[in-house]
């Protein structure tokens, strides 16, 4: 058998890499070697670990939609609080995942401070996004910590799934902003951005929730 260590592993933009087979041990041990100050993104579920390295184009989609769900919380007066891409992880359902952004708003007030996150004590991000999701293994992961809300932004369109009866199903409407058009109107400012710039889209649509 051939040993190597995971930093021996070069993930181009825009790929992944599955390793199969991987122990909880040997999943806390590779996020300990590849660090906090990494562009790769890791999902793992019952021995399966996937690494990522996102494309340019998909940190800015990232960002945007970050910027787009502060906005409306910040213009609807919803207290929160952001963990963005924080390592969520659960020992007993042997699944961790790292999403693209991540928000705590009807659980905020449990995480105000919090430098670490223990799911076995704390409730898991009430709302989740993820950018080109096309794994399994990442949605698996989701569900196994029952993250009741997740975002998925691929092909310029956005789903949102929701937690029901142990499995994700797609809604028109998002729970945590149910009187607003969330998977119309968020791809059609992440197109403005494209065309207008980041900055003026953003008072664009800050002028936009105001008016709701």
């Amino acid at each position: 058998m051939v040993t190597i260590q995971i930093r021996q592993l070069t993930v181009p933009p825009g790929h992944r890499i599955i390793l199969h087979n991987i122990s909880w041990q040997e999943f806390e041990e590779i996020l300990t070697e590849l660090g906090e100050n990494r562009a790769s993104r890791l999902a793992y579920h019952q021995g399966n670990l996937e690494i990522k390295m996102p494309l340019p184009k998909h940190e800015v989609a990232k960002v945007i939609i970050g910027d787009l769900v502060k906005i409306i919380l910040e213009e609807l007066e919803i207290d929160c609080e952001c963990f963005g891409s924080t390592t969520f992880k659960r020992q007993d359902m042997n699944s961790g995942i790292e999403p693209d952004d991540s928000f705590y708003i009807q659980n905020h007030v449990q995480m105000i401070g919090k430098e670490k996150i223990d799911l076995n004590i704390d409730p898991p991000p009430d709302l989740v996004i993820e950018i080109d999701v096309t794994s399994k293994t990442q949605l698996d992961a989701y569900l196994a910590l029952a993250v009741p809300e997740v975002w998925r932004y691929e092909n310029d369109k956005l789903q949102i799934n929701i937690l029901q009866n142990g499995k994700y199903i797609e809604s028109e409407i998002s729970p945590n902003f149910p009187n607003l058009p969330i998977s119309e109107i968020i791809p059609q400012f992440v197109e403005q951005s494209r065309i207008l710039g980041r900055s003026p889209t953003l008072r664009k649509f800050r002028q936009w929730v105001k008016q709701q």
